[in-house]
């Protein structure tokens, strides 16, 4: 099974179904990050903190997995000089659409979070990684990555999912909004769901999924050499949970 490709076209459909993290950001958007008014989100609904960035003019960002239309054109908007490495063709057609709008510059790559072997050792001073390595069977690989392409001094901010949100049975949350405590952690659909769901999501396109646990999310952030020096969770805006307990966080990380 090829999961890259698999979630490719997934992508690619949700582009299509005008899923909200696939909408190219308006005009006005980009007129006053352009201007130093700005803000960007790593997880569902909370901006990251102001001070988490570098000074933007003339930064090298990486956007990793995180094609859209949206984080890639405000940075370069803001002075940044901005490639944007996604998975999906749909999604970084959506960077070009704002990038030939609004005259940006902006670098596009199609390509697996997990492989950056394109650039060289500390290229980046900022890679921009929001909601997204839930998308992959391991994240180990991603940190290291993203280690190796950042300068000295330079910051990782990620957001991700609480691997929480993975034990409960989908059927049972989605069909009548019940928690019902079903997987374990680290859970993967391929291996967790019965083949009969597992053909229903492909032949629907919809997305594989993995929930890594906490120790591959920040601690396989600290084993690649990194410093967690920021920190905080999100909800998701609405889901059956948001009343309990934040689903998501974000972090910073410093490759000292």
């Amino acid at each position: 099974m090829d999961l890259l490709k698999l979630n490719r076209a997934a992508w690619n459909k949700e582009v299509q179904s005008g899923n909200p993290w696939t909408r190219p950001v308006s005009p006005e958007v980009i007129a006053e990050a352009r201007h130093g008014r700005w803000s960007l989100l790593l997880t569902p609904t909370k901006p990251v903190p102001a001070h988490w960035y570098p000074p933007l003019p003339g930064a090298k960002v990486l956007c990793l997995a995180s094609g859209g239309g949206q984080q890639g054109p405000v940075l370069a908007a803001a002075g940044a000089d901005v490639t944007v490495l996604d998975n999906s063709p749909a999604q970084l057609a959506q960077d070009q659409l704002v990038a030939e709008r609004e005259g940006l510059a902006i670098r596009l790559e199609l390509g697996d979070m997990r492989d950056l072997s394109r650039f060289g050792d500390e290229t980046f001073d900022l890679v921009f990684h929001p909601v997204s390595n839930c998308f992959v069977d391991d994240v180990l690989p991603v940190w290291r990555e993203c280690f190796r392409v950042l300068k000295r001094g330079g910051a990782l901010l990620a957001g991700f999912v609480n691997p929480l949100l993975y034990i409960f049975d989908i059927k049972e949350w989605d069909d009548h909004g019940r928690l019902v405590v079903r997987h374990s952690i680290p859970f993967s659909d391929l291996r967790d769901l019965p083949a009969e769901e597992i053909r229903r999501r492909i032949e629907n396109c919809k997305t594989v999924e993995f929930g890594h646990t906490l120790e591959d999310q920040i601690g396989g952030q600290i084993a690649a050499g990194f410093v967690i020096t920021g920190f905080y969770e999100d909800t998701s805006g609405g889901d059956l949970l948001d009343s309990y307990i934040s689903t998501f966080i974000a972090t910073k990380a410093v490759k000292l």
